[in-house]
């Protein structure tokens, strides 16, 4: 389990990118994007998420 972003849902606020501990996620151009080898599934990321476009999946 690795944490995803939904696409359709992102605002682009980088809140994510701030709190991730392990630097798994980044922005590539306008995309959310996350480090499935980096992530440890703190879920950091859903917990800061405004708009709920970060989850937890496979």
């Amino acid at each position: 389990m690795v944490a995803v972003n939904d696409r359709e849902k992102c605002c682009h606020c980088a809140g994510c990118l701030i709190v991730c501990p392990v630097a798994a996620i980044e922005l590539l151009g306008t995309e959310i994007v996350v480090d499935r080898k980096k992530c440890t599934n703190c879920a950091a990321c859903v917990r800061v998420c405004p708009v709920g476009a970060m989850g937890i999946g496979k």
